[in-house]
């Protein structure tokens, strides 16, 4: 697939981008290699210091690094602006932390002296998306940079100005040649750099279909991954839930970036005491949605990323649909310039329809009537996917007692499933394996290395 910028908002072309040549590509391992021979050695303080500065960067020229954000995959300007601060906090998060997360630990043993040390693997590749053109980037490069390792990237080839600019902003930040590679390659050229005995890891966020391939070509070559994939998230509203709390963190579980996100809220799991009323409130909300531009802070509804994705989306709709799906609001695309669609509700979903298991990457909302508590975590749990889910509940004990009975990584009581520095993401099922931020997202890519002292008096 070429690299381009297009204005989804208009479907106009900005810029086009080469792919590198089979000895550029081989020039960047080259340098990257050779960077991770000095990088590994650079003191936790001098990593730090280069990691606050590009931080220090990003909040001093939000509107510089959100504008392409923008222009390129559709994300309003406002969320944009926060998605450049969230990438700051997560950078200056690791340049605070890493070297406490990774201090060597002292093991008890029966005589002489142990301690596991973390040490850096080498040269790391990630596979990124297009949803989140920084904070994506930031959650892998942040702390593996702070480990020591070195970061080659292929991101999303329909956000290359942000993956340009991420790469400019280490570089403007003092980190060396060779610590953070943007690498603009094709399919042939991910294989060849998974397969380069260079390359010691790979980390993929994206879809099931990709992590196959990935994390296949990794496992013939013996090298760690983590696999961040798709979610299908359930927001469970108990019977005793705020009805008007709910409904407010509903719309913005569903809506916030046009609902594509892997955390996004899903399936609607709704008691039948409170489904009429809930369902109402929500379908007024997102029927007040407005399609305009989103560098105007006005503009309520965006369009999808590219046009591929929005005919992408409507033809799930249609395929719900005429396995017996009702559609409660939408289901069109919007008649005007863009990849624009209208905010959806589907209804009536058995569990004989596609819909009742795929991954909806859009403005598009499922909804499920339960009877008792029991049925809403059954109803959760029968998917494929394991990434969030969110509980709405006035008691937070049973809140407690639902999320234990969840099978996801991430459970949120009466706020949708969400993101910051200092707590760990991730999935299990379908949703991938492995873990980003928090303490546990450092741990990832080291080597976790025994030292052990014996007495000089030991004895064979």
């Amino acid at each position: 697939m070429p690299y381009q910028s297009v204005n989804p908002a208009t479907g106009k072309v900005l810029k086009r981008f080469k792919e590198l040549t089979g000895i550029q590509l081989d020039k960047a391992l080259r340098t990257a290699a050779g960077c991770y021979t000095t990088w590994r050695h650079t003191s936790f303080a001098r990593r730090a210091a280069v990691a606050a500065r590009a931080a220090a960067i990003l909040r001093k020229r939000v509107d510089e690094f959100a504008r392409p954000m923008t222009l390129e995959m559709g994300k309003r300007i406002d969320e944009a602006r926060g998605e450049v601060a969230v990438s700051a906090d997560i950078i200056d998060y690791y340049a605070g932390n890493a070297q406490r997360f990774l201090a060597p630990q002292k093991l008890k043993t029966k005589s002489g002296q142990a301690v596991i040390e973390s040490t850096p693997l080498g040269v790391l590749f990630g596979v990124q998306p297009w949803n989140f053109p920084y904070y994506q980037l930031a959650r892998f490069a942040a702390p593996n940079l702070m480990a020591g390792n070195v970061v080659m990237v292929k991101h999303a080839s329909c956000v290359p100005q942000c993956a340009l600019a991420f790469e400019r902003l280490w570089r403007e930040a003092g980190a060396p040649a060779g610590a953070y590679t943007n690498l603009f390659i094709g399919h042939e050229q991910v294989n060849k750099v998974i397969d380069d005995p260079r390359v010691q890891g790979v980390a993929l966020t994206g879809g099931v279909e990709a992590a196959r391939g990935v994390a296949a070509r990794a496992g013939q070559n013996v090298k760690k991954t983590t696999m961040e994939l798709g979610g299908n998230d359930a927001f469970i509203v108990l019977a005793d839930a705020d009805l008007d709390k709910a409904v407010q963190w509903a719309v913005w579980g569903k809506m916030n970036n046009m609902g594509q996100c892997c955390v996004a809220a899903k399936r609607f799991i709704v008691a039948a005491r409170l489904y009429d009323r809930f369902l109402a409130r929500f379908q007024t909300a997102l029927a007040a949605f407005t399609p305009g531009d989103p560098m105007d802070p006005g503009t309520t509804l965006a369009p999808l990323s590219t046009a591929a994705a929005l005919v992408s989306l409507l033809a799930q709709v249609e395929r719900a649909v005429a396995k017996g799906a009702i559609v409660i609001l939408g289901g069109k695309r919007i008649d005007r310039p863009g990849s624009y669609m209208q905010p959806t509700i589907l209804a009536n979903i058995q569990p004989s329809n596609p819909a009742y298991r795929e991954e909806f990457f859009g403005p598009v909302a499922l909804f499920f009537r339960v009877n008792s508590e029991k049925e809403a975590v059954a109803l959760a749990n029968d998917s494929d996917y394991g990434l969030g889910a969110s509980v709405f509940t006035q008691d937070l004990a049973r809140g407690q007692r639902v999320a234990a009975r969840l099978d996801t990584g991430m459970v949120f009581i009466n706020h949708p499933t969400w993101t910051a520095a200092d707590l760990p993401f991730g999935g299990i099922k379908h949703s991938g394996y492995g873990r980003e931020l928090s303490g546990l997202g450092i741990q990832e890519f080291v080597n976790k290395k025994l030292v052990r002292v014996s007495s000089l008096n030991a004895k064979p």
